[in-house]
């Protein structure tokens, strides 16, 4: 698995990590964190600082039915999701948000779990002192969006939360959509601003000048016609051509309809109250229906440039280059081995750190990371 029989262009292999399949791999400082897919792995903590020969730090297991795949870390803490999957062993599996010390990534020690409703907590951000998070709450027909203030990681508040109208069931609304189909999916925050994905929801745009009162700015329902959920709503932090411009990367899985792969879409955000989207981009493709976990999934949080890394599920890590964000284009792709066990590759996740390494995480086995050649 150390990379025999990958196919780049653009991009070359640094170093592997060997571990069970993850769902994100985030890095703080030189410390790689690696949220693992299925129990009893949950979050693998890794020295990177050699990324050439990355070491296990320490590992944290999690009960049969317990969901951990994803992780943010900062500020010396690290927070994990802990989400019902599969079948338990009889036993509730704890649910919301676990909050650990990681001040020594060496000895991560457990300071607390944030108990949510429902099946739990999906995907969230961490800015060091709050959390942007998508909880199951009683009351409420799917995820919605909150924020929760870790200045005291040992006692989490609440500050506040948004939900789109028609989840709140306890407060008298009706959902006008089918089942959780219109869920928050992980908030993104820009400033003075969320940028939320919604599933078959969309997309939202959320005004938290008064994190306690997060107000809807404006939002863009385009599933269906289109056949994928919204996974993620990520502003370029820089003007493109003197435009405000956020990519959004719809998630291929739970199809509306049998159809062809999802894709990334940029949108002009320049009016933030009438988002328009003007340019996708799609891997070469036929066009024809394929399997799930085919098709995009997800950039890179940290942009860095217009070169935006994404885990293209089945097509591994694909560079896209928004320079001049009417026309994106591929400049770099890897494509790793299929891990052992499965059937094709599937990149699930990627992210940058400050020396410009991406670590790339399939689904099924290990992290690649890698460089631009």
């Amino acid at each position: 698995m150390s990379g025999n029989g990958a196919s780049a262009r653009g991009v070359k292999q640094v170093g592997y990590f060997d571990c069970a399949g993850g769902g994100q791999v985030v890095v703080d400082e030189r410390v790689a964190y690696v949220a693992h897919m299925k129990a009893p792995h949950g979050t693998t903590i890794v020295d990177v600082g050699d990324p050439a020969n990355p070491r296990q730090l320490a590992s944290i297991e999690v009960p049969p039915g317990t969901h951990a795949h994803k992780v943010r870390a900062g500020n010396g803490l690290m927070l994990v999701n802990r989400e019902a999957h599969g079948q338990g062993a009889g036993a509730n599996p704890p649910r919301g948000l676990g909050i650990y010390d990681v001040s020594n990534p060496s000895r991560p020690r457990a300071i607390t779990l944030w108990r949510s409703g429902g099946t739990g907590v999906h995907r969230f951000t961490f800015d060091g002192r709050y959390a942007y998070i998508s909880p199951e709450m009683d009351g409420y027909v799917g995820n919605i969006v909150m924020i929760l203030d870790l200045a005291d990681p040992s006692r989490p508040q609440e500050v506040g939360r948004w939900w789109m109208p028609g989840q709140w069931t306890a407060g008298g609304e009706t959902p006008t959509w089918s089942g959780r189909q219109h869920r928050c999916h992980h908030p993104i925050r820009e400033g003075n601003r969320l940028y939320v994905s919604y599933w078959h929801g969309g997309f939202v745009i959320l005004d938290i000048e008064d994190m306690a009162k997060p107000r809807l700015v404006s939002g863009l329902d385009w599933s269906p016609p289109f056949l994928t959920p919204t996974h993620t709503a990520l502003p370029v932090p820089f003007p493109l051509h003197g435009r405000k411009i956020m990519l959004v990367a719809d998630e291929d899985v739970a199809k509306l309809a049998q159809g062809p792969p999802s894709f990334l879409w940029l949108v002009d955000i320049s009016d933030e109250k009438k988002p328009v989207p003007f340019a996708s981009f799609q891997v070469d493709t036929d066009g024809q229906p394929q399997p799930e976990f085919t098709g995009c999934h997800q950039p890179s949080e940290k942009i860095t440039s217009t070169e935006i890394p994404v885990a293209w599920f089945a097509h591994g890590l694909r560079i896209v280059d928004i320079a001049n964000p009417h026309a994106p284009r591929e400049v770099g792709h890897f494509v790793p081995p299929v891990p052992e066990g499965s059937s094709r590759v599937c990149s699930n996740d990627v992210c940058v750190d400050d020396r410009g390494l991406m670590y790339l995480v399939d689904r099924g086995r290990g992290v690649h990371i890698l460089e631009r050649a």
